[in-house]
């Protein structure tokens, strides 16, 4: 059973404007299937991500990863980290195991209930998905939140606090 749907918009033009910078990965090539290795089944492994040129005035950033695609309204929340020092401009590949395997920051609640990176899981025979990884100029050193923050919580504080967004976008298919 295919689930023809139509195709989300991507959610962050939807936003207000905030400065630009850059985000580049040896894991994704934007807008082109995911590497295995970030797709549920074959591991679970967060990409690498380097960022630079945040505005200035940035204390903090949080990375993301949300696939507008899921067939439910809200989307699918894959990977939250908050309060990461302004200092840290790169994750490692694998970083988003668990807290211990981050430079710097905190894992919050993905929308499987854990605190790390979940793979690419769409639905068989669905639609391709895109996984917007996005990288948050924040002007705040701390959101404000703890672990059992929902995204969507840090989200609303991210609303009143971000300074510039990067963003890198994969796909997957089964």
């Amino acid at each position: 059973m295919s689930l023809e749907r139509p195709v989300s918009p991507n959610p962050y033009p939807l936003l207000p404007a905030v400065s630009a910078f850059t985000v580049t990965s040896r894991d994704i090539v934007d807008g082109q299937p995911l590497d295995p290795a970030q797709v549920n089944a074959h591991g679970d492994t967060s990409p690498h991500l380097s960022w630079s040129g945040a505005p200035e005035g940035t204390q903090s950033y949080v990375v993301s990863c949300f696939d507008p695609d899921a067939p439910i309204v809200s989307g699918f929340w894959h990977w939250t980290v908050v309060d990461i020092p302004a200092n840290i401009n790169e994750f490692e590949a694998g970083a988003g195991t668990s807290d211990a395997t981050l430079p710097g920051g905190f894992h919050v609640r993905n929308d499987g209930g854990g605190l790390n990176f979940v793979g690419a899981t769409p639905p068989q025979n669905d639609q391709p998905h895109r996984y917007y990884f996005v990288i948050h100029a924040v002007g705040v050193p701390t959101l404000g939140v703890d672990a059992s923050a929902s995204p969507a919580v840090v989200g609303f504080k991210l609303a009143f606090n971000t300074l510039g967004r990067a963003i890198i976008m994969g796909t997957h298919q089964w």
